[in-house]
This record gives structure tokens, C-alpha cells and sequence, in this order.
């Protein structure tokens, strides 16, 4: 993220400020209207920059600039890639400011910083983890891929026989007649003439 400060951009020769370089900075065109205007421009000394105007989020009128020393990339790279920094921005403010991060232990021992980071960072993972259950409306798919890796480990006899024995529980339960004939269509010889199976006899 560019600062509106003194820093001079060089275009066509000139120094121009960060405003006068959106003035002269082309139009970009698309679906994305939050993407202004893009300009390739020079810092001091010969360093060649790509500056992107986006709008700004809660002033419709303003702008904001994003510059990046990655001339191969587009407007619309430059912007995920600035957004995924801004998240990692993010989580360093909370910990230092939030999770104490600087200023509840003071040491110099290597191993004492190190188990004090941990123990911020965890906080932290816990923290984002809590805020996602209560707050993150996705579906749980893995569950789904759960469930079909449990269905993928059922052996195809073993189904089998759990449904002949489900279907014999409900036989016993109903008529005599609707339990004989159930019962007879049970039998291992009239399954085998409806399904190509060799085995079925349990």
C-alpha cells in the first residue's frame, strides 16, 4: 500500500506525485469496478514499479494505491496477493497488540522466545478457530467424504447379509403368510436366479 506522502513517480521525464500520477494513469476495463486506473511508472533511482488504483472500501469518492515491483503481474494478481499480505498484516497486529506478544515476557534467552511465541501464536489458533465455528457458514463436506470412505470399506457380502437380516427381523414381526412368503424368498436358491452371484449361502 502506497502512502499520499512526497514520494516522486517518474512518467514521460516527470515527477509526479502520487495524485498527479492517478490523474495519469489509464483507465482499466473490465467487470471489476473496484480496479481504477493502472499506470507502470519509475522510483527513484531507475527501480521500474506497477501501480494499482483500486476504490476505496468505505469512501466511494477516494482511492487507494498498491504498488508492486512484479511487472508480470495484473491488476487482479497484485490485489489477491496484497490481500493475502494484509491478512498475515492482520494477525501480526493482533498478536502484538491483542495477545501481548512483545511485552509480556522480556528476555534474552533463545528458548524463552521461542516457547513465549508459541504460546501467542496458539492463542491466536484457537481464538480464529473459535470465531470460524461460530461465525463460518459452510457446509460440513467432510463429513460427505467421511461417510463415503465408510461406504467404500463395506465389503458388498457383508451389506448383503446385513439387509437379509434386517429383512428377516421385519418378517418375524408381521403375518404368518407375509412371513412365509418373505421368508421363502429368502431362501439362497430363488436369490441366485435374480442376482449373478456364486455364493450366497450364509
Amino acid at each position: 500500500m502506497v502512502k499520499n506522502d512526497n514520494k516522486r513517480y517518474m512518467v514521460n521525464a516527470q515527477r509526479l506525485c502520487l495524485r498527479e500520477l492517478y490523474t495519469a494513469a489509464t483507465r482499466v476495463e473490465g467487470k471489476n469496478t473496484n480496479i481504477l486506473r493502472q499506470i507502470r511508472t519509475e522510483l527513484a533511482p531507475d527501480i521500474p514499479v506497477t501501480v494499482v488504483f483500486i476504490r476505496h472500501r468505505s469512501k466511494k469518492n477516494e482511492w487507494l494505491a498498491i504498488l508492486s515491483t512484479d511487472l508480470s503481474l495484473t491488476a487482479q494478481e497484485i490485489i489477491r496477493i496484497y490481500r493475502m499480505r494484509w491478512d498475515i498484516e492482520v494477525f501480526f497486529k493482533c498478536a502484538k497488540s491483542l495477545l501481548r506478544l512483545q511485552k509480556e515476557f522480556q528476555s534474552r534467552s533463545y528458548d524463552l522466545l521461542v516457547s513465549h511465541t508459541t504460546i501467542v501464536f496458539t492463542r491466536y489458533v484457537l481464538l480464529a478457530w473459535q470465531h470460524r465455528q461460530s461465525t463460518d457458514q459452510r457446509s460440513i463436506g467432510g463429513l460427505f467424504y467421511l461417510l463415503c470412505d465408510e461406504v467404500g470399506t463395506l465389503d458388498w457380502a457383508v451389506a448383503l447379509q446385513q439387509l437379509l437380516d434386517l429383512i428377516n427381523e421385519i418378517a418375524t414381526k408381521a403375518g404368518k403368510k407375509i412371513t412365509n412368503l418373505i421368508q421363502r424368498q429368502l431362501q439362497p436358491s430363488y436369490i441366485r436366479a435374480y442376482l449373478a452371484i456364486s455364493i450366497c449361502e450364509s
